[in-house]
């Protein structure tokens, strides 16, 4: 643990410590000497308690004033999971059920099936570092690569809100690419990424954006899984077209979707669930394909620790006060000999 302080220059009344090791802590006594009795261990041992505790409680005032916290620091890990990237579709079609219409009765938006299942997902991989990115319209970044599991939870939890119009999964995909390529470590071993496309459909890509994803597939080798959310009745990634005029990216977007993505040159797999049911095995599945052992960094924030110093100082001042307040004094307050008394091995005498 790296300790620093926010202003040093206070740490020179530390010496002020030292006070109470070499003054007396309470008001000297009027009775006689009792030097000549033999020592007292217990008495001893709280005198030099009492000294302590002052000395601690002047130097954790001074440690406070001075500001000393705890560094940020860079904590190695290892777990057992991957690095995942979700990439959730949040177009409008997800606030549908898996029969083409809004839900009726206990049925589930294809959005809040998916939220299910993936929180269902990270209860079973307590070691994966998840980022999240979303796009309808236009991509969103929602979550960089973390284990911060709350964090990685709530933004699970909202995947199922209104969704907007479009599908422009192109710029999704090259959006979940840079955020594996910004989490891999400089000049370290590749952690093994994976990237989960959940979508319930495609568009047509750019020609530009193929170009963007061919290039950032060379560069950034990762696992990529599509979980096609398919609505029934609707054509599926791996149907063939019924006729040689269908066979566009206008016509069946998902197919060539599919087909572009298998092309790309990193490891691809495709699966198709037209049910909670079939998202469910499909994730198990992909469970299973990604789980193998990690090492990554994990960044600790600065820790101010002035409180705790505080906190130590007023304890110390509670047993100093609870001293004095134990402490007695004669009825009379100085003890004089009565005429002309003779003090004998403690006790007074009249001649």
């Amino acid at each position: 643990m790296t300790l620093a302080f926010d202003d040093p220059a206070i740490l020179l009344l530390l010496p002020l410590a030292a006070l109470p090791l070499a003054a007396p802590l309470f008001v000297p006594s009027a009775l006689p000497s009792l030097s000549f009795l033999p020592r007292d261990p217990v008495s001893t041992g709280i005198d030099i308690g009492l000294r302590l505790a002052a000395a601690l409680a002047i130097s954790a005032l001074v440690l406070g004033l001075a500001g000393l916290h705890r560094v940020a620091l860079d904590v190695e890990r290892i777990g057992r999971g991957a690095p995942l990237v979700l990439l959730l579709d949040r177009s409008s079609s997800m606030d549908d059920g898996f029969a083409g219409r809004p839900p009726d009765g206990d049925e589930e938006t294809k959005s809040a099936t998916a939220r299910r299942l993936l929180i269902q997902l990270l209860a079973r991989r307590p070691h994966d570092r998840v980022g999240i990115v979303a796009f309808s319209t236009a991509p969103m970044p929602v979550l960089p690569v973390t284990d911060q599991r709350a964090a990685v939870l709530a933004a699970i939890g909202a995947i199922d809100r209104p969704g907007l119009a479009y599908t422009d999964v192109g710029r999704g995909l090259v959006l979940a690419f840079s955020m594996v390529a910004l989490d891999r470590p400089d000049g370290g071993p590749d952690p093994g990424h994976a990237v989960l496309l959940v979508s319930d459909g495609a568009a047509v890509i750019d020609r530009r954006v193929q170009e963007a994803l061919r290039d950032a597939a060379v560069r950034t080798p990762l696992h990529l899984y599509w979980l096609f959310l398919r609505t029934k009745g609707s054509r599926g990634i791996f149907d063939e077209p019924q006729a040689p005029g269908e066979d566009t990216p206008q016509a069946m977007p998902e197919r060539h979707l599919h087909r572009f993505l298998a092309g790309l040159g990193v490891s691809y797999r495709a699966f198709e669930a037209t049910s909670a049911q079939a998202v469910e095995t499909a994730i198990g599945e992909i469970d299973s394909l990604e789980s193998r052992p990690v090492r990554f960094w994990e960044r600790i924030p600065r820790r101010d620790l002035a409180g705790a110093a505080y906190a130590g100082a007023a304890a110390c001042v509670g047993l100093l006060m609870l001293a004095k307040l134990a402490e007695r004094r004669p009825a009379g307050g100085r003890v004089a000999a009565d005429g002309g008394g003779v003090i004998r091995h403690g006790k007074a005498r009249a001649p």
